[in-house]
């Protein structure tokens, strides 16, 4: 799972996600060419895939640890460090 089929290293979501940033503010120029737009098209969608199974990788993990000895996940609210619930 820590590699891509051709043995290069997988992108970690950090590394995958800083360079969707890249592509997308490539993206933004105006003078960019056909053939350069769609390769970063092509790119960032490929990278999107990436952030989304790093993403569903970690919820997977979540959910394991909160799992109950009876099977059952319980769901309890997200709340960031210094929030407080409402």
């Amino acid at each position: 799972m820590g590699e891509k089929k051709s043995g290069e290293p997988a992108l970690s979501f950090e590394q995958a996600f800083n360079r969707l940033k890249d592509v997308v503010a490539e993206l933004e120029q105006a003078d960019l060419p056909l053939d350069r737009a769609l390769a970063l098209f092509e790119e960032g969608i490929g990278l999107s895939r990436v952030c989304k199974a790093r993403l569903d990788e970690a919820e997977g993990r979540v959910q394991q640890l909160l799992r109950e000895a009876d099977g059952r996940v319980v769901e309890a609210p997200f709340t960031a460090r210094g929030e407080q619930q409402p």
